[in-house]
């Protein structure tokens, strides 16, 4: 198949090409069904005696083309209709009759608050086009009226207010919110590219069952205030080590990403705060509401840490470098269990709540390097930890 991408230098262009790149070349197994020969990409800074003959040869064009940001109006019905124009023209003289995805917005809905906008008025003109040229030819066309989009690669103090949010508050630049209870839909990027995915699969998501209008299943309603307050959140990270709540999938792990994609090259590294003693050192990682804490701890030779136990905290070991030994005693018994184990093999072991319990560096020249996992955030004024010898 050979796939021709019109307006590849833009936002959701580039992440396409990406995309279809990885198919092509075999990284992205997930669709093992779908094979791609050559993927021809076009935009207003190319040749444009290019255009007629990858127009010629496609197995399949998406149209991401487009003008919404122009210094003359009379210039979004240049970008968004005229140039469709011209491509089902040239489709119509090489008699090629291949599928056309188009990228159109939901302002172009007469309906929408946005009805009568020149932006508006010129998408509905260029899918009303593409509509009359699937009637004349039946090729099969889908248009996508796409709400905002966000994710990486997408132009700050441009179109996108997230893009602008992520950029500003990473770069510690200011942000404007007019109203923190206005209301955005938002599409996030990867969802769109693996609906197009899904498109030269002739899978796509139709509006209904023969409508030539089609949608990305998955968007995202939230307020700018509840964005900026997740980006706020995302900020302070390595100052309180606190990962907000980012289930999979959801619009905080989307936008977590994002953010990330427009971080400095300074802020890609932060330090911790290491706390060191006679027998090694603790550093806290990561912590979290709903996952608990992760943290790394050094015994320096020889030397033994822990004798504590816990009514409801409970911990998992993981010795990553070095050799150790871990000891538990249940309170009030002498039930004992002991576990030698080492970075050589690694294995977990669980520090049971109600069990007093130590680990000991059985080196007399190496340190030992322990991963640990607590089921919940210390807490100073609740530290549910209390000294006992095992």
């Amino acid at each position: 198949m050979k796939i021709l991408v019109l307006g590849a230098n833009g936002f959701v262009g580039k992440n396409l090409v990406s995309a279809l790149e990885n198919v092509k070349n075999g990284k992205d197994r997930r669709f093992p069904e779908l094979i791609i020969d050559e993927i021809m990409t076009y935009d207003i800074d190319c040749d444009e005696s290019t255009l007629p003959k990858y127009l010629a040869s496609a197995d399949f064009i998406f149209n991401f083309a487009g003008v919404n940001r122009p210094k003359d109006e009379r210039e979004f019905m240049a970008g968004n209709c005229d140039f469709l124009n011209e491509v089902l023209d040239t489709l119509r003289k090489c008699s090629n009759n291949c599928p056309v995805v188009l990228s159109s917005s939901i302002q172009a809905s007469l309906e929408g608050r946005f009805a009568g906008s020149a932006y508006g008025f010129s998408k509905k003109a260029g899918e009303d086009e593409l509509i009359k040229y699937s009637e004349d030819t039946s090729a099969k066309v889908m248009i996508y009226r796409f709400p905002n989009i966000f994710g990486k690669w997408a132009r700050p103090n441009y179109n996108s207010a997230v893009a602008t949010f992520c950029n500003n508050i990473a770069n510690d630049l200011p942000i404007t919110v007019n109203d923190e209870n206005t209301e955005l839909e938002l599409l996030y990027i990867d969802d769109l590219v693996e609906e197009m995915l899904l498109c030269l699969m002739g899978q796509e998501h139709r509006v209904t069952k023969f409508s030539r209008f089609c949608a990305v299943p998955v968007t995202h309603k939230v307020t700018l205030g509840e964005i900026v307050r997740l980006l706020e959140s995302f900020k302070v990270f390595p100052e309180t080590l606190m990962m907000p709540s980012i289930p999979h999938g959801s619009f905080a792990y989307k936008l977590y990403s994002t953010y990330l994609s427009y971080l400095p090259k300074d802020k890609a590294i932060h330090g911790y705060d290491t706390k060191s003693d006679s027998r090694g050192s603790f550093t806290e990682i990561m912590k979290s509401i709903d996952k608990g804490q992760f943290s790394v701890n050094v015994s320096l030779p020889l030397e033994t840490k822990g004798n504590h136990w816990h009514h409801s905290k409970w911990e998992i070991f993981l010795v990553v470098s070095g050799k150790a030994l871990i000891k538990m005693r249940k309170i009030s018994s002498d039930e004992t269990a002991e576990y030698t184990v080492s970075g050589e093999k690694l294995q977990a072991v669980y520090m049971l709540p109600g069990y007093t319990h130590s680990i000991t560096n059985l080196s007399d020249s190496e340190n030992l390097v322990t991963l640990m996992w607590a089921n919940e955030p210390f807490n100073p004024d609740r530290p549910d930890t209390y000294f006992e010898e095992v």
